[in-house]
């Protein structure tokens, strides 16, 4: 039976992902009503992106590992009674905790959020499923055309089948750099270097987590073999330091590193390519909910992520969390979140207990794969020296085109001490990303020898939003209400007998977007 457009929601997820879709499917299983909120038309996340039908894809599933569970989650989304919410941007959730009501989630429609139609979606419960962003470290040239983050190299080809370039260098840190420069190799791109800041032999510091997850180190195999197939070499402890070009990339120069990740004088070496995808792990997307005064915790390469119980919910009661949003692990990890979320949030409204042989085995699951991603993100943290790498005209924040002697200047010469002060002499951080791109390095050069991450900040919106959605804030309008006007207004979405405006569209994604993210 459809609920009246009054009464809200039993849980609101944000985030169309891995996670989100195991937490809202989960939940819609068990009974409660549920809506599903994403940026994207398409569900699947930054991880299982898929080319427009008009691109005629033959098998979209190849560019993709463990399709058979997505398949399956969408299959049992397309099942369940579950809200669907395409082309929203959720830019705040708020609560009144005093009156004990629901929760209210803002968003705006259209690409990029431009559309006129802001929406309040009211739940009892929210959980939260965004994922995460890639990390840049910046270095002379990074602004060139041509250079994307890694992440971003992949989501082209998964959602677009286009290539960077003709011949890419794949560089940076992490797991996801032998993913990208497999499937690019695969597609047909010549790869001449997979360039890793850091090693694989800290993973041996973690033996047990490397036992209890053999299927990590299977996909590490399938790349490995992928690229010995290709012919990609593999160049460990290393950088790209340099880039070389006038109006796009034409080659690059990289540098061997010591442990802290300072350049070895005298060891580089100039390799051509007409594009570079670089990138240095994920970060957490929390912004949405430190503002609610979620506690978070430190991640071993410099990161935050939430903070959450064993049953992932945040400090902030009624709000839960699922997938990198408590730090980077997976897709699969993201998905046992998800599940495990969207069953104690059922079972808090629902009045039962969260235990059972479905929530042991979950969380028995997650633990396993929990200390593998810690180890993972142990091994490739960025170490301190990487900041040798910048001239002082390297740009460090693009938007605001700042650079890294004008950031020296401000600690060498004005006397900051923090990130936030060299932000309000310079505008480090005040453009259009708001620091997404730029804080880690900022955050670094500012701590001297200290590989940091800025602290969690508490921002009341977290993206753009259009002055419109403020000020139709208190003056909600029931689209279905007799004589409702046509003009755009906030649309209250209580239950699923709803419709929304017509227009919403895919999110337009950054060049440097991170896949596996779950929003």
């Amino acid at each position: 039976m459809p609920l009246s457009a009054s009464e809200p929601y039993d849980l609101a997820v944000i985030g169309a992902g891995s996670a989100g879709l195991a937490g809202a499917v989960a939940a819609g299983e068990l009974g409660l009503s549920v809506a599903l909120l994403d940026t994207a038309t398409h569900i699947g996340g930054q991880f299982y992106r898929t080319p427009a039908p008009a691109l005629g894809a033959v098998r979209p599933e190849a560019l993709h590992h463990d399709w058979s569970a997505y398949a399956d989650l969408r299959r049992r989304l397309k099942q369940s009674e579950v809200r669907h919410l395409p082309g929203h941007h959720v830019w705040s959730v708020t609560h009144d905790e005093e009156a004990d009501g629901p929760w209210a989630v803002h968003a705006v429609t259209g690409a990029d959020g431009g559309g006129e139609c802001p929406v309040r979606v009211r739940a009892r419960a929210v959980l939260l499923a965004t994922g995460a962003y890639e990390r840049q470290l910046p270095f002379p040239g990074w602004t060139l055309p041509g250079v994307v983050g890694a992440g971003g190299a992949q989501a082209m080809l998964k959602s677009g089948l286009v290539l960077p370039g003709r011949r890419v260098v794949v560089a940076g840190s992490g797991p996801l750099l032998l993913a990208v420069a497999s499937s690019l190799a695969a597609a047909g791109a010549k790869v001449p270097a997979v360039v890793e800041a850091s090693g694989y032999l800290r993973y041996a510091r973690r033996p047990r987590a490397l036992v209890t997850n053999p299927h990590k180190a299977a996909e590490a195999l399938v790349h490995g073999a992928a690229l010995l197939w290709h012919r990609v070499r593999v160049r460990l402890r290393s950088a790209v330091t340099e880039v070389h070009g006038t109006d796009r990339v034409e080659a690059v120069t990289v540098t061997r590193l010591d442990r802290d990740w300072c350049p070895i004088r005298g060891a580089g070496r100039r390799i051509d390519c007409d594009a570079l995808a670089v990138g240095h792990g994920l970060v957490p997307r929390i912004e949405l909910v430190t503002a609610l005064g979620c506690a978070t915790r430190p991640l071993s390469d410099g990161t935050r992520g939430l903070a959450l119980d064993g049953l992932q919910e945040t400090s902030v009661r009624g709000l839960w969390a699922a997938g990198e949003t408590g730090g980077v692990g997976g897709v699969q990890l993201a998905r046992v979140e998800g599940e495990l979320a969207g069953v104690a949030a059922a079972s808090r409204i629902l009045g039962r207990p969260a235990h059972g042989g479905r929530v042991r085995e979950l969380r028995r699951r997650r633990g396993r794969m929990r200390a593998f991603a810690d180890a993972m993100t142990a091994a490739h943290a960025p170490g301190p020296g990487w900041s040798r790498w910048l001239t002082d005209d390297t740009d460090v924040c693009r938007c605001e085109e700042v650079t890294a002697g004008r950031i020296r200047e401000a600690i060498e010469g004005l006397g900051a001490r923090d990130a936030r002060t060299v932000k309000l002499l310079t505008r480090a951080g005040m453009g259009w990303c708001q620091g997404r791109m730029c804080g880690p390095s900022v955050a670094c050069l500012t701590a001297r020898e200290q590989a940091a991450e800025p602290p969690a900040e508490r921002r009341p919106f977290a993206v753009p939003v259009p002055l419109s959605a403020l000020a139709a804030l208190h003056d909600p309008v029931d689209p279905d209400a007799p004589g409702a006007p046509d003009a755009p207004g906030v649309n209250e979405l209580g239950g699923r007998s709803e419709t929304l405006s017509e227009g919403a569209s895919e999110a337009v994604s950054e060049p440097n977007a991170a896949p596996g993210g779950d929003g």
